[in-house]
Order: C-alpha cells, then structure tokens, then sequence
C-alpha cells in the first residue's frame, strides 16, 4: 500500500537497524535528521554533529538519501519554553512525551508530507500499532492503537503516549518485534559498527554531562527558600530555587544526622517540606489527580460506560505497570492504586494501559499524601 517511507535518523542503532529492515521489506527510505537544539547560542549541550556523521555513515552504507532539518524554534516554543514555566510552578516536567508529540510526531511528519511528498513516517522507537509495525493492517477507516512492544524493558510507549491519531495511523515502528539485544546483534552482522555498541541516549539531550542543577539556573533566576522537616516543622536547611528539586530527591543537607528526601514544594511560601529517611510513609501514595486525559483512540468504554477503568498505571517509563482504578472528576481523571508507589510526582505523566495497549496519559496536578503523626 505505501512504497515511500521517512525515517527519523538519529545516528543511534535503533534508527539504523529500522532503516535496514524498511529496506529489506522494499521500501523507498528516506533519511530524516532532525536538530532540535542550538549549542551556538543556548547554554545547553548538543551532540549532533557526531550524532550527524554516525547516520551518514548508516545511511550512505544503506544506500539511503539523508536530509537534515531543524526545528529549533519549533522546540524551543512547544518544548523548553513549556519545561520552563513548568519547573518556575513547582511541577517536574517530560520534556521527552513533548518532544514526541509536538517534534516528532507533528513538525516533522508535517515536514515530511509538505516537503518530501511523503505520507509515512518511521522511527526506531520499541513500540507497536494495530496497523502492524510496517502498516501491513492499515486501514484509514479505523483508528489506531498504540501496542507495547516485543521488548518490555525498552518498552518506549510511555513516551508515546500524548501522540495523535492523525500522525499516528501513519508511523512504522520496525522493531516493534525485536529485543534490543537482537538489534544490535543485526547492527554487527551488517558491518553498522559505528553504531553497533553505541550508547543508548539517556536524559534530557541537551544538558549533556552538565548537572541538571546547573544548567536549570542559565534560565531560571535563584530564589532561595527552606527546607523544613515535615513531622517536627522544624528548618532543617537552605535551598535556591524550587526548580532545582523533585520529589523523591535526596537533599544532602549539611550538619544533619537524617538523610532528608523532598515530599512537596509549595509555590506559595517557595519552601520545600521534606522527610526523613527514603522509606517515609509520605512518600509513599496511591492517589493522584490529573488533568484532561489525552486518549490515544478514544475514551475507554468501561470507563464511559460503567464510570470505573480498571487498569495499569505508570509514571517512570522503566517501572512495573502497577494496578488500579480510575474515575473521571470535573478537572480529569481520579487514579487509586492497588499498592502504593514511591514518590508520585506534580507534573509527570499517569500512563495507563490495558491488556498491552497504551491507553493514553494525563498530566498530574495533585497527589494524595499518605500523613500519619
């Protein structure tokens, strides 16, 4: 049905061995670099240019036509500036699940279509569709699922998770059935090695080796508050800024015989309440609020239909998928967990799922506390 196909080339295996196995399956590949981030003129990192040659190397070995664009402003609008303003009102951010939705999965397939003349994307994300990994089911008629992957632990779906149907539907995920050791063992056989053994990207990609603590302050200025001791309301340290912290963080702070670990940051004093020892019952929850939800096809039928969705739930991409129950409210979406998990967290993503298929994600605004004085 489709013949032409736009690969998002990262200059990593994963990019390389899905460009590999479009080839094998005839289709016409074209490469697609993105840069999404300006070294020359931000304060962060940026490792495109090596990045760059390793997917010209993959790509001239493959035969492959490679196009590099840029979608820094793109980036810097719907991504950073979004990070930003979210770590100045207390919350921690993904700036990843943004990237996808408004980068990956929009600027560039937009591009793709507007500029190359191609209505299918591709990436070397471990996740999987209805439609198939190369659209062998496609059908414009029925929407989309979003499908875990052959590979649990490199599961990428979470990161998927505020994608749209209409990039979606369209988007091959070519190794939606191999385990990342069988990548890389396909990478060697095929003479790749350039990427073979490179390292997997880990973190947000443009801070590079800075401390995150570090870079955060280029832009955004210091504004010192108080640690204070949750159970005793005793000050027990100096901060400088709210942005700097996440929950569940260890504070290390001087002069203390306590290990202090951060449970909330409160806007409105611009203090931090921490407790004691990482095995606090308050960092321990099962109850969370969230925003609208984003649901990847619809609105699941039991939850429309009988008010309760029983399902799975995550907010770090390489936990468990842990049970529960959902329930809509006015604002979005009310999760209680079977068991509670540690440090829940204001501004990251409640993913669920049910029976392998990512559902969709909404954004948590609250987080129930478990007190006990």
């Amino acid at each position: 049905m489709f013949h032409k196909v736009a690969l998002g080339v990262s200059g990593g295996v994963d990019s390389a061995v899905a460009a590999l196995l479009l080839k094998r399956a005839g289709y016409q590949v074209e490469g697609v670099f993105m840069r999404n981030w300006d070294s020359n003129y931000e304060a962060g990192y940026c490792s495109d240019e090596n990045d760059f040659a390793d997917a010209t190397f993959v790509c001239r070995k493959l035969n492959i036509p490679l196009h590099r664009v840029y979608f820094i402003k793109e980036y810097w609008n719907e991504v950073f500036t979004v990070l930003l303003q979210e770590y100045q009102t207390g919350f921690t951010p993904n700036p990843d699940i943004l990237c996808n939705r408004y980068i990956k999965f929009d600027s560039f397939y937009q591009h793709c279509r507007n500029n190359l003349g191609i209505d299918v994307i591709a990436t070397g994300h471990y996740a999987n569709t209805s439609f198939g990994p190369f659209l062998e089911y496609y059908n414009k008629t029925e929407d989309v699922k979003l499908l875990q992957p052959k590979d649990k632990f490199k599961d990428q779906t979470f990161f998927l998770s505020q994608v749209k149907q209409y990039s979606l539907k369209r988007c091959m995920f070519p190794l939606a059935n191999l385990l990342k050791t069988e990548v890389r063992e396909i990478a060697k056989k095929e003479g790749l090695l350039n990427v073979a053994n490179k390292k997997d990207s880990t973190g947000i990609c443009f801070i590079g080796k800075k401390k995150f603590q570090d870079f955060i302050a280029e832009y955004i200025d210091t504004k010192k508050g108080q640690f204070i001791d949750i159970d005793t309301g005793r000050i027990v340290g100096v901060h400088e800024g709210l942005h700097k912290w996440t929950v569940g963080q260890r504070c290390c702070l001087p002069n203390c015989r306590d290990a202090y670990f951060v449970l909330k940051k409160d806007l409105a004093t611009n203090n931090i309440y921490v407790v004691a020892g990482t095995k606090h019952s308050a960092l321990w929850n099962n109850i969370c609020i969230t925003m609208p939800p984003h649901w990847i096809r619809r609105e699941p039928l039991e939850l429309t239909e009988n008010g309760v969705l029983n399902c799975y739930f995550r907010f770090q991409h390489t936990k468990p998928l842990a049970p529960c129950k959902t329930v809509k409210n006015s604002e979005g979406l009310t999760i209680i967990l079977k068991n509670n998990l540690r440090a829940i967290t204001e501004g990251q993503y409640a993913v669920l799922y049910k029976d392998g298929e990512c559902l969709g994600s909404a954004k948590m605004k609250n987080i129930c506390h478990n007190f006990v004085f």
